[in-house]
């Protein structure tokens, strides 16, 4: 579904565990945080505050 990035809430090389919030973004009016599927180390951000996002684009890459 497409969104706003409203808050990023990681920096890159942050350490996150499963369910970990990662961004926030704001569709049909309702915020959503994305969270962490897997544990790892945040080493990408693609997406910046306030950029539109869709469905199945990639936000974070976390190794």
């Amino acid at each position: 579904m497409p969104g706003k990035v409203v808050r990023i809430l990681v920096e890159i090389g942050a350490e996150v565990k499963i369910g970990d919030g990662i961004i926030v973004v704001e569709a049909m009016k309702m915020q959503n945080e994305l969270k962490a599927h897997r544990d790892g180390i945040i080493r990408e951000i693609r997406a910046a505050e306030g950029e539109n996002v869709n469905g199945g684009d990639v936000l974070v890459i976390i190794e």
